[in-house]
């Protein structure tokens, strides 16, 4: 059996995103499965599981906008940037006002050129950073460009920072953590970590793996089976006639009208009976939209 779909799970603490990715693979029988976006082992919350036709939607997916409740501990700084790490530093808090914890966090609003933590999954070489760093070997680390468009200071008590943070794709929070301690002066890592939405998926509507895998057991997964569209929702629609329908599914442009012609450079198409067809992409030197992804086999 086929099966195609996204499952948005929230995935437990401890468990990497690949430990999810092998057990819903185990549990559905689909071959392809994969994830959008990287959750460490001690975060939770939402990570996306593609199956079958929806893995090669999971881009779409990973460039979406993520949001996080992050805890970060001021005062003490550890080798990977979160709680799981030895501890480098430790720094006075008691010096600290809210107005200077306040000007820190908004200090990163925007676009930041981030360093992200020597032990991630980042690859040098073909290899990924921690193992280069686990055994001693210390490899240069580039930093990213990332954006942060909303940081939210949701409690402070010392030592302890609540924020909620909405920010782009490839952003490490455990970096932020660690360059806020650096910010002010005391070190800090991050404590805790929850993914609450990543792209069109929430972390109110997600489901456990203990959930998932009773789900598939007795039989009625297909109720936490979302269709594969729903990693392109932000791109216009267009509805094509048979003929249309019939040069997409064989890899032709469609001939679309001005009144049909969507904004963009790319737009989702479905068939009359609104079967989800393809992605299609404008192309400016033939002035036709060309299939880039077909789906046609997909319900």
């Amino acid at each position: 059996m086929k099966i195609n779909g996204i499952l948005n799970l929230d995935k437990p603490r401890g468990k990497t995103s690949f430990d999810m990715v092998a057990l819903v693979r185990r549990l559905s029988g689909e071959r392809r499965v994969g994830h959008a976006g990287t959750l460490d082992p001690e975060a939770t919350g939402v990570l996306p599981i593609c199956l079958g036709q929806g893995t090669r939607l999971a881009e779409f997916l990973v460039e979406g906008k993520k949001a996080y409740q992050a805890e970060i501990e001021l005062g003490t700084a550890t080798d990977t940037y979160d709680a799981t790490g030895t501890i480098t530093h430790t720094g006075d808090t008691s010096f600290l006002s809210m107005e200077q914890v306040v000007a820190a966090v908004a200090s990163f609003t925007g676009i930041v050129d981030q360093m992200p933590p020597a032990y991630s999954a980042i690859k040098y070489r073909g290899r990924p950073l921690y193992r280069w760093t686990r055994a001693g070997i210390d490899v240069p680390r580039k930093t990213r460009r990332v954006e942060f468009t909303e940081l939210r200071i949701l409690g402070w008590d010392t030592p302890v920072l609540n924020l909620e943070v909405e920010c782009s794709k490839g952003t490490y929070i455990r970096s932020l953590a660690h360059d806020l301690g650096q910010k002010l002066g005391c070190g800090a890592h991050l404590r805790n970590l929850v993914r609450l939405r990543s792209g069109p998926f929430h972390l109110s509507e997600g489901v456990s793996a203990a959930t998932i895998q009773d789900a598939f057991e007795q039989g009625y997964w297909t109720n936490f089976m979302h269709p594969i569209d729903v990693a392109v929702l932000h791109l216009p629609p267009v509805t094509v006639d048979a003929d249309d329908e019939k040069a997409i599914v064989n890899g032709r442009p469609p001939v679309l009208g001005d009144e049909e012609r969507p904004w963009g450079e790319r737009c989702r198409a479905y068939s009359r009976d609104r079967r989800f067809l393809a992605i299609l992409l404008y192309d400016d030197t033939t002035e036709r939209w060309q299939p880039k992804k077909v789906f046609a086999a997909c319900p």
